[in-house]
């Protein structure tokens, strides 16, 4: 290790000067120092990261320096639980304590394992926990826990294998239980324990088992009266669940089915509200007015399925089914901007004009789409309130200073934007809500746009525009605005939405950059805009993403009559579906498409992308933009 000595030395020697040495140029020759390191550790010279490492013990990336090292050598056991022990509030010991703990569970080493385990809330959920317990004596807790598990269908994976392998070789489990497993595993859908279950089975209920994988791999039999001929209990829950599996690949099979059978078996209401729930919302899904006599059915519903009944409703535009489903809504639900705007549409269309007015004028001083479209019904401003944090300098140079925000900040400067970002949440995780102020204000700071909006959220503060919508990159948007002839304050509306204004933005079906374009889209708008890519990660590149995200917008508009509404949907789902999603016979007001757009990831984004850019419209300064003129009538396809 010696002959790396002359070397660190040598930087360190940095700080040996006539005046105090700044913070600052402390920092930025350990960044240098650790760059190195880390090279060293990747090419697995190790003495040379051990020397080198061992000057930076206090600089705020040391404990991931550390991590990166100790993860690789998990059988050293005592340098593992002294790092555990010293960075025990850092990120990065759990890590190790995870990747430690697979460890440990892979040779077996079950009593080590219990000593270093974290108990929580979901410990009993745990297989290896029940495991270890099993192996370390406390078998008979094991098995009980695992016998809960086992019974709820959950998958026989490499974790759970021994425990239930043990388990099913105990007096804990018998036929009837099996069928238990068998039965719930079918239900949720996890054919490899029902299977395996099937295995453990035997005599007539192996016969009836055999029957329900059938019908589960074959719905389409639900017809033949071979299998229906006993009409009991447990044949109406085979019935009921072949009718849900039709209902994805044969609706209307499984409309037919139902109506024509159901009465021949005792099915209690759980049974039937199931198969009313799942026709009804693949009516909904298929913009289907069937839809509602369906879901009103239900006498149990959940919050979605409150919600469900609503828009079933607006489906068949059908204001007394309306107001009945609105009514059905949870009083937390009433008091939602969205609901209130359709309660307000209700009042209107059933007459009850003074009443509508008011709700109206409630609802536009709400800075939302929602509120924006009140305040076009009664031709009102929009109420765009923007109240700025007000945070002290000190405040925030004071949370900078802190261990976990130092390490945020050196991660992104040495060229590690995701591990940053991951240690942004770590460090805000536990803060209470006036210093995720503070830190929205930081991140606003350091120009981390997407982590100031997301810690802003959390801290349950939402009149600070500046942080919630930033204006950045506005010399691209403004060029692609006037290359595609679109208000810039859409564009803004757009990428805000898409992605927070994050260059490096990635979804998880790999759509890239500020305005999420998918790289098969960008390869085509390359060949029409003859711009070729020199490869994919171009698209990081905000003068690239944008130019091809706002040619794209402006394609589907043209391709849509210039409906913005329609364009916003399909930039998020596809042109296809948006013209699958048109109406057939007459047109629909334009808040009723939306509402009943059939992806609640589109429903959303349409909404967003269309409130944001009323929004936008205010940040740049600018007028003219209404919602009403982005949300015309939506002809039939």
């Amino acid at each position: 290790m010696k002959k790396y000595n002359w070397l660190i030395n040598l930087i360190l020697s940095a700080f040996v000067c006539a005046s105090p040495c700044l913070k600052a140029d402390k920092l930025s020759v350990q960044r240098a120092l650790y760059l190195q390191a880390e090279k060293m550790l990747r090419d697995k010279n190790e003495a040379g990261f051990l020397a080198t490492s061992a000057a930076l013990v206090d600089y705020p990336l040391y404990p991931y320096l550390r991590y990166q090292w100790l993860k690789e050598k998990l059988t050293d056991n005592g340098q593992i639980t002294s790092f555990l022990s010293t960075y025990q509030d850092t990120r990065y010991a759990g890590l190790l304590r995870g990747k430690w703990l697979d460890y440990l569970a892979s040779k077996a080493q079950w009593s080590e394992f219990l000593k270093y385990y974290q108990i929580d809330e979901k410990s009993a959920d745990d297989c290896r926990y029940q495991w270890a317990k099993h192996q370390t004596g406390n078998r008979e807790a094991a098995l009980v826990e695992g016998k809960r598990l086992w019974l709820e269908g959950k998958e026989a994976d490499k974790n759970c294998q021994p425990l239930f392998a043990a388990l099913e070789k105990s007096a804990h489990i018998n036929q009837d239980l099996i069928w238990q497993r068998f039965e719930a595993a079918i239900n949720a859908n996890r054919t490899l324990t029902a299977q395996s279950a099937l295995a453990l089975l035997k005599g007539e209920l192996k016969t009836k088992a055999n029957t329900w994988l059938l019908l589960y791999n074959n719905p389409g039999l639900i017809n033949q009266p071979l299998y229906w001929r006993e009409k009991n209990e447990e044949n109406g829950r085979l019935f009921a669940h072949t009718v849900k599996r039709l209902a994805s690949n044969d609706l209307e099979k499984a409309i037919g089915a139902w109506e024509n059978s159901k009465q021949n078996f005792p099915l209690n209401v759980t049974i039937s509200d199931s198969v009313a729930r799942k026709l009804g919302t693949s009516l909904l899904a298929k913009k289907d007015s069937r839809s509602y006599s369906y879901l009103i059915l239900t006498k149990n519903p959940e919050a979605d399925e409150r919600i469900n009944k609503v828009r079933a409703g607006l489906l068949e535009q059908n204001w007394q089914h309306i107001d009945t489903a609105l009514a059905g809504l949870s009083p937390d639900q009433r008091q939602l901007p969205q609901w209130q705007y359709w309660h307000a549409r209700m009042l209107e269309q059933t007459g009850r004009d003074t009443q509508a007015q008011a709700a109206y004028k409630a609802l536009a001083n709400d800075r939302s789409y929602y509120g924006f479209n009140a305040a076009d019904k009664i031709n009102s401003p929009y109420h765009i309130p923007d109240t700025p944090l007000i945070v002290s300098d000190e405040a925030i140079a004071s949370l900078a200073g802190q261990p976990d925000f130092l390490a945020a900040r050196e991660l992104e400067l040495t060229g590690n934007s995701l591990e940053s970002r991951r240690q942004w949440h770590h460090a805000i995780k536990k803060l209470p809500k006036e210093k995720l102020a503070v830190a929205a204000k930081l991140a606003q700071q350091w120009g981390w746009n997407p982590l100031a909006i997301i810690t802003l959220v959390k801290a349950d503060y939402w009149d600070d525009l500046s942080i919630r919508f930033p204006i950045a990159y506005q010399s691209e948007i403004d060029q692609g605005a006037t290359s595609n002839k679109v208000d810039s304050a859409i564009l803004f509306g757009l990428m805000r939405q898409e992605s927070m204004l994050d260059k490096e933005a990635v979804s998880p079906v790999g759509a890239r950059g500020l305005m999420q374009i998918m790289p098969e889209t960008a390869a085509t708008i390359a060949k029409d805009l003859q711009s070729p890519l020199i490869s994919m990660n171009d698209l990081f590149k905000p003068e690239v993403n944008i130019r091809f995200g706002s040619y794209y917008f402006s394609d589907m508009l043209q391709k849509v009559g210039g409906h913005v509404a329609l364009a916003a949907g399909a930039y998020n789902a596809g042109l296809h579906r948006v013209r699958k999603w048109l109406p057939s016979v007459a047109p629909v007001p334009a808040d009723i498409w939306i509402e009943t757009i059939p992806f609640k990831e589109t429903r959303k984004y349409v909404s967003s992308a269309l409130g944001y850019a009323i929004i936008y419209q205010q940040r740049l300064k600018k007028n003219g933009l209404r919602l009403k003129t982005l949300m015309r009538e939506v002809s039939p396809g």
